[in-house]
């Protein structure tokens, strides 16, 4: 498999076929990010004739003896299937949609079980696409975008340099809900700052609630060396959050939300993993944070914080 550095997936995409269509991050500019720091260029496309090669030795591997060993001993069926692709890199969802359709015409032709295909993508990816070629996606299978937005904290998007702001987050999300692509949030706790946290959960709760992501995934912020924001933390101009109040801030942003949505901190940027379905497990989910906040002080997670390997 054709795969570039570190593959980045969300939790919730374990059981999809991996494929990759891109390598990088085309913006490469947001303060606290070092994921893609490991490859030698900014961004790369992933020649075609590679990714057919890729889906021809998944098809392979997914038939193999073993497998079929393995299968036939659990009772399963022989050859293994996949209900999804998710597309690795950045930002798959930058590329123009031409080839989009060929990279779902191609996981078609090898995966013809594959129902749909998400990846990860910005803001500025959705509004590089018409209405049009938005409903020629869906139509192709494209669904389940998982977008960072990080936040809807204006100032916070700012000064980390994401390159958009919440109304361009609500015009663009509003554009899938209008083409039928479902879409999820990944959110960055502890991104507005020391002070600001509460701050940031009610500005995010405020855009999130007149949208309609599926998932809301929350990972903790975590500051490496290599970073622009560690930069700006040792010139003064930036203060990171403590951990007790980045539990609070994810407290304030689980009691406003008034969306039905999946709400999971999973990962190991999170000292803790829990998840739920709001708005049903909504009191489960601030007991859990209550419980953590009392039996765990901020020593103890800020080890944790300071002793996570890079992820």
């Amino acid at each position: 498999m054709h795969f570039t550095g570190t593959i980045w997936r969300p939790p919730y995409e374990a059981a999809s076929l991996l494929l990759e269509v891109t390598a990088g991050c085309t913006h490469h500019k947001c303060k606290f990010c070092t994921l893609y720091d490991d490859l030698p260029f900014p961004f790369r496309m992933s020649p075609l004739e590679d990714i057919e090669a890729d889906l021809l030795e998944a098809q392979t591997m997914a038939n193999s003896p073993l497998d079929r060993l393995a299968a036939a001993l659990q009772g399963l069926p022989a050859g293994r299937t996949y209900a999804r692709a998710f597309l690795t890199g950045a930002n798959p969802f930058v590329l123009k949609t031409n080839r989009l359709l060929e990279i779902s015409r191609l996981i078609g032709q090898y995966f013809p079980s594959v129902q749909s295909v998400g990846c990860f993508a910005r803001v500025t990816d959705i509004g590089l696409k018409t209405d049009g070629e938005l409903d020629k996606l869906k139509a192709a299978g494209y669904d389940g975008l998982t977008i960072g937005v990080e936040t809807g904290d204006a100032q916070a998007l700012d000064f980390m340099d994401k390159g958009y702001a919440p109304e361009d987050v609500l015009a663009q999300c509003r554009r899938l809900d209008a083409a039928g692509i479902g879409y999820n949030f990944f959110y960055l706790t502890g991104v507005s700052g020391a002070g600001r946290g509460r701050e940031g959960a009610e500005a995010s709760a405020a855009l999130f609630n007149r949208l309609h992501p599926r998932i809301i995934g929350s990972s903790m912020l975590t500051i490496y060396p290599n970073s622009r924001l560690y930069r700006e933390i040792q010139a003064g101009n930036w203060r990171e959050a403590g951990e007790l109040e980045k539990l609070d801030e994810l407290r304030t942003l689980i009691s406003r939300l008034e969306i039905p949505a999946t709400f999971a901190a999973l990962g190991a940027s999170n000292a803790f993993n829990f998840q739920g379905r709001l708005p049903e497990d909504r009191d489960k989910l601030l007991d859990t944070l209550d419980r953590i906040c009392r039996e765990t002080g901020e020593q103890e997670l800020r080890v944790y914080r300071e002793t996570l390997p890079h992820l």
